[in-house]
């Protein structure tokens, strides 16, 4: 694994560094939006002074901070995507690969970042009693140690459901000032949540707690809403909800090819509002996850 000389020296001296994954890069936008926002996610945790590693298979080689030109390569489409399963496969074949939430975790934990940040992690899909879909995010959160900062799951997925398994799994969800758990474009799913964090430095201490009392092995979310005022119209969000749902069904698209059928759906319902929303979110818990990062450093040189 590569480290970049920034985040190496950082992680060195104990320092604040925040995991970005690459995936929304490569799969999450329409170019040149998706290379912007990479930037800018990067550009944001640099002016909170931590510093940011977006991870990613380059060539075979997986990498945690990247440097223009990948960033560049990533964006620019063709990219496959790598969940935790898939990284020996692009490693043997020296391929390049976007790494998703389970992907960027594992790798990032590899590197011994303990934060990052990213828009939703995946969950329980909607029918997954039937068809068993339920993303490897959930089960590498149970075994990696690293605190992810999101805005909980797309609606497109079973949010109750989501969090029973993230219960059942061991892995500890807190809200950022919020009883609720977010609803990704919205600000409150709906379901509600047993425990919040009121500042950074609290979740920085939740952090070093999910360690102190032995569970090291096990990850943590952070579900950070999205301001209400931000959040895409309630009553647009539920009529472009009911439409892919609809147009799914009546489509017969299944298995991986769901959850980027359902999000063009909610584009197109949206009027590309959905999107816009989405680059919101990204930079919100890119911002959250380095004053985290800022105030876990600070615990750790106490």
């Amino acid at each position: 694994m590569k480290i970049s000389p920034e985040v190496e020296d950082a992680l060195r001296r104990g320092g604040p560094v925040v995991a970005l994954e690459s995936t929304l890069i490569s799969h999450g936008l329409p170019h040149p939006n998706n290379l912007d926002l990479a930037r800018e996610a990067e550009d944001i945790v640099r002016q909170e002074r931590a510093v940011p590693a977006t991870i990613a298979v380059i060539e075979g080689l997986p990498k945690a901070g990247l440097d223009a030109a990948d960033l560049e390569l990533l964006a620019s489409g063709g990219v496959p995507k790598l969940s935790v399963r898939d990284l020996p496969f692009a490693v043997a074949k020296g391929c390049h690969g976007a790494t998703t939430v389970a992907a960027t975790a594992h790798l990032a934990a590899r590197a011994g970042i303990s934060l990052f940040a990213t828009g939703g992690i995946g969950g329980v899909h909607r029918g997954a009693r039937d068809s068993w879909d339920v993303s490897a995010d959930l089960a590498a959160l149970a075994r990696t140690p690293v605190a992810v900062v999101c805005s909980g799951v797309k609606s497109i997925l079973d949010v109750p459901a989501t969090l029973e398994q993230l219960e059942t799994l061991g892995v500890p969800v807190a809200g950022f000032r919020a009883r609720c758990f977010p609803g990704f474009y919205l600000t409150d799913s709906g379901s509600p949540l047993d425990w919040s964090v009121e500042s950074e430095e609290e979740a920085a201490r939740l952090v070093a707690a999910v360690r102190s009392i032995g569970q090291e092995g096990c990850g943590l979310v952070i579900a950070n809403p999205i301001p209400e005022a931000e959040q895409l119209d309630p009553d647009l969000h539920d009529r472009a909800l009911a439409d892919a749902l609809g147009e799914l069904e009546r489509c017969g698209v299944k298995g991986k090819d769901v959850t980027p059928f359902l999000l063009e759906r909610f584009r197109e319902t949206t009027g590309g509002e959905s999107l816009r929303v989405n680059e919101r979110i990204v930079l919100n818990n890119a911002r959250l996850a380095a004053r985290i990062a800022i105030a876990l450093s600070t615990i750790h040189e106490r």
